[in-house]
């Protein structure tokens, strides 16, 4: 494992998966004050203005590409990268997001079409500690995990992008709460109202909107990160 005065950024994507894996292990254990020390920026007093800091910071480290693009961060690999705050004890402590979602033009999208499937084929977690009440230079990075949803996994995110997507086709998108769907939910993405896009009403009618995206379930990330925790545990004892 690297030093803190060894670390470097990443200036190309890594070429292989065994090459991501290797460059996210190297940052376990690392604070955040170790890597921006490295990086040469400032770590952020909070978070509130800051927003996606933290990940930003960590795809430096492992030559993310995509950016804000609406595909994988390593597309070269097919992998998603996915940092999420969790508790001492590895529980997710906020839903993840997966991606914005169009609201129009969906009649002929099937689930393995769209950007959900695409975005969560094969996603690297990476755990950093998520405690408000420490200090943000002093949080650190666990243990990543790499997964593929198991068949039953992707059933249940498949059931919830169809329910969700005939809502939404039928002109309900005002009336889906986030209490809709067991592994995804649909919320605005929107910071506020300023920001609008076009739907479908429920009388067929174009509508304005907010713009919505789509967010994993804590209770649905925690089961997750414990399997794969318990996967990493069990190849280290091998």
């Amino acid at each position: 494992m690297l030093s803190a005065t060894q670390l470097h950024r990443a200036t190309t994507p890594p070429a292989s998966i065994p090459e991501l894996l290797a460059r996210a292990d190297q940052l376990t254990g690392k604070s955040f004050a170790e890597l921006a020390a490295a990086a040469g920026v400032a770590v952020p007093t909070s978070l509130r203005h800051a927003k996606g800091w933290t990940g930003q910071l960590i795809e430096q480290f492992l030559g993310a590409t995509a950016g804000s693009k609406q595909q994988q961060d390593f597309p070269e690999l097919g992998v998603e990268l996915k940092t999420i705050p969790v508790s001492p004890d590895a529980k997710p402590l906020e839903t993840t997001y997966v991606c914005i979602t169009p609201l129009l033009g969906l009649h002929q999208i099937q689930w393995e079409q769209s950007n959900v499937c695409n975005k969560l084929k094969l996603v690297l977690w990476i755990p950093i500690d998520g405690r408000r009440e420490i200090p943000i230079a002093e949080r650190t990075i666990g243990v990543p995990i790499l997964w593929q949803p198991s068949p039953q996994q992707e059933q249940q995110l498949r059931q919830d992008w169809e329910e969700i997507t005939e809502q939404i086709i039928l002109g309900q998108v005002e009336s889906l709460t986030a209490r809709f769907g067991t592994a995804l939910q649909l919320r605005p993405k929107a910071a506020d109202g300023s920001k609008l896009t076009a739907a479908i009403g429920p009388n067929g009618e174009r509508i304005q909107t907010r713009p919505r995206g789509y967010y994993l379930r804590k209770e649905f990330t925690q089961g997750v990160l414990l399997q794969g925790l318990a996967q990493r545990l069990q190849q280290k004892q091998g």
